[in-house]
């Protein structure tokens, strides 16, 4: 079940969410009630007691909902199959407050893959955010490199934030613009 939804839920076991947009984590405890008001890209934000959580899709067991599992890729898969498979896996990586991927916003600036002498890849992403002072900042990059860290083949990743160029509306896909009303 993807996109908006106001789905009651328990929680059935302590577990950690992050607060929007503050980006502070705290303990939803067993028993805590509420609703899952978006559930895109594997992770969950849930409304409990007037604020919004963001729990994390490895965590979607204790408010009833099934684990996304991590992606495959071909057997001796080239760069461009993993190139393929990281930009979907960003295509996973929703802002907790917009309804619209990393990748349609424009947040990805760039996406670098070297190969490692010793066998593995090496993943290289600089992203930027909506606002500079947006709290959930650390939360998306924490997000996209945990989702590309999990790519077969890919040893290690470095998500960068940065802020130049700033990023703006005409960055947004025309999809993201018609969804947000910005066309």
């Amino acid at each position: 079940m993807f996109g908006h939804m106001n789905e009651p839920f328990s929680v059935s076991r302590d577990v950690t969410a992050i607060i929007i947009p503050v980006g502070e984590a705290i303990i939803l405890r067993e028993g805590t009630s509420g609703f899952i008001t978006q559930a895109l890209g594997g992770s969950f934000t849930v409304y409990v007691e007037g604020n919004l959580f963001r729990v994390a899709g490895a965590d979607a067991d204790a408010i009833g909902k099934e684990p996304v599992p991590p992606p495959a890729v071909p057997d001796n898969a080239t760069d461009a199959d993993i190139e393929q498979v990281i930009w979907e896996q960003l295509r996973t990586v929703y802002d907790p407050e917009i309804p619209i991927n990393i990748v349609d916003l424009g947040l990805v600036y760039r996406c670098d893959i070297e190969n490692r002498p010793e066998g593995g890849r090496f993943v290289g992403v600089d992203m930027t955010l909506t606002a500079p002072g947006c709290g959930m900042g650390d939360i998306l990059v924490q997000d996209a490199q945990e989702k590309i860290a999990v790519i077969p083949t890919v040893e290690d990743v470095k998500v960068e934030l940065v802020f130049d160029p700033p990023w703006n509306q005409s960055m947004m896909s025309d999809e993201a613009r018609l969804q947000t009303g910005m066309m």
